[in-house]
C-alpha cells in the first residue's frame, strides 16, 4: 500500500508541477524554458504512473485522478495561497473515499 501511494504522489506532483510550469509560462509570461520544462514534466508524469502494480489500466487512472484533487487543493494552498474552504475538504474526503473503494475493494 505504501508503494501505491508513494507513485500516486510522485505522479502527482509531476502532473501539477509540470502543468503549473507550462501555466507560468502562457498564462504569467514568465519564460519559455518553464513550459518545455513542463512539457517534459508532464511526459515524466506518464512515466511514474506506469509504474503502479495494478492490472488495470482505467482503474489506476481512475483512483489516481482522487489523489490528484487531493494534491491540487494542496498546491493551491500551499503555492497560490488560496485556502481551501469546507466544501473544498468535503469533496476531497469523498474523493478518497471513493478511491479507497476502488482500489481495494473485494473482487472475484
Amino acid at each position: 500500500m505504501f508503494y501505491t501511494i508513494a507513485i500516486f504522489l510522485l505522479a502527482g506532483l509531476a502532473e501539477i508541477g509540470g502543468g503549473y510550469l507550462i501555466w507560468l509560462w502562457l498564462r504569467e509570461g514568465k519564460p519559455v524554458y518553464l513550459g518545455l520544462l513542463g512539457g517534459l514534466t508532464l511526459a515524466l508524469y506518464g512515466v511514474i504512473a506506469t509504474f503502479q502494480s495494478f492490472p488495470s489500466f482505467g482503474r489506476v487512472y481512475a483512483a489516481y485522478g482522487g489523489i490528484f484533487i487531493i494534491l491540487s487543493i494542496l498546491w493551491g494552498w500551499g503555492i497560490d495561497k488560496k485556502t481551501p474552504d469546507l466544501y473544498d475538504w468535503v469533496g476531497a474526503v469523498i474523493c478518497i473515499i471513493g478511491v479507497s473503494v476502488m482500489l481495494w475493494a473485494p473482487r472475484q
